[in-house]
């Protein structure tokens, strides 16, 4: 249900003639509120990896872990928008990645992308957005505050980029509004890696709505408020509050679900799983 953005407020800044930017534009979050978006008359350009030619609005090609394609790409952007007064930073990958096994290919891209391709695309964007005293919205997770386990560098990633946007935030907070937004999990291509390497988190997160999370990203762009935090649901709320202020009971959850999944044959066989389900079956 989408809900006017006037009662999930009490009042909202106009989207129509906003000039924005929309990382991961192509991918299941980015198309929805590229969409969303300009159907309230934002003018909108995505910057994706891999553009597709349905895109909602116009993407312009770019990697995120380029150091030199980056700049060149948001400078296209804004040359054609006029500006900046909205950067959302949605792109992100995940995959797995047990914290007790050396770190790899797998977590450097993980941590390239979640991490360094927001600080690169908001490092090129931070002047346009200073001029304009514009917003910056950052797609964190519920696993930035509330970990789980055998993905140790989505969480850290997604971690790391909120400590990203609270420097951010005392650096240029005077001119420039920056919320991280926390989803738990939706149904999106992003867990296939996972799945495939018999990693699935089915059974330890619990799935939201799409249309929850877009409508929240849409509250922290267009509030006449600028908020810090928001989570997307309010169960999600209840455990943003456990994890940052009760970890213990959080931490103890989690575990005690983990070992259920473990006695239930859930990773039985699977090679990256094999400490855990020693640990936790025996």
């Amino acid at each position: 249900m989408n809900l006017p953005l006037s009662i999930l407020d009490g009042g909202h800044r106009d989207a129509h003639g906003l000039r924005v930017i929309v990382t991961g534009a192509s991918g299941t979050f980015g198309r929805a509120i590229c969409a969303r978006l300009s159907g309230l008359g934002a003018r909108v350009i995505g910057l994706d990896v891999a553009p597709r030619e349905d895109d909602p609005v116009e993407v312009v090609a770019c990697d995120l872990t380029d150091d030199e394609q980056v700049p060149e790409a948001v400078a296209e952007a804004i040359g054609r928008l006029g500006g900046l007064d909205l950067l959302i930073n949605n792109a992100g990958i995940g995959g797995p990645a047990p914290a007790e096994l050396p770190p790899g290919d797998e977590v450097r891209r993980q941590l390239d992308i979640n991490l360094l391709g927001v600080w690169r695309v908001t490092a090129a964007c931070v002047d346009s957005l200073v001029a304009s005293r514009g917003r910056v919205v950052m797609l964190s997770s519920r696993m930035a505050v509330m970990q789980l386990p055998l993905a140790a560098a989505y969480g850290a990633s997604k971690r790391a980029l909120v400590a990203y946007a609270d420097a951010l935030r005392m650096e240029i907070g005077t001119h420039v509004g920056v919320t991280c937004v926390y989803p738990s999990m939706v149904r999106s291509p992003i867990h296939d890696s996972t799945a495939s390497a018999g990693l699935s988190l089915e059974g330890m997160s619990r799935y939201e709505p799409l249309e929850g999370v877009v409508d929240t990203v849409l509250r922290a762009a267009l509030s006449r408020r600028v908020h810090r935090d928001l989570p997307t649901t309010t169960r999600g709320s209840v455990e943003f509050f456990l994890a940052r202020h009760l970890p213990s009971v959080t931490d103890r959850i989690i575990s005690r679900t983990l070992a259920e999944r473990v006695r239930s044959g859930a990773f039985k066989g699977v090679e990256l799983a094999a400490g855990v389900v020693r640990r936790f079956g025996s």
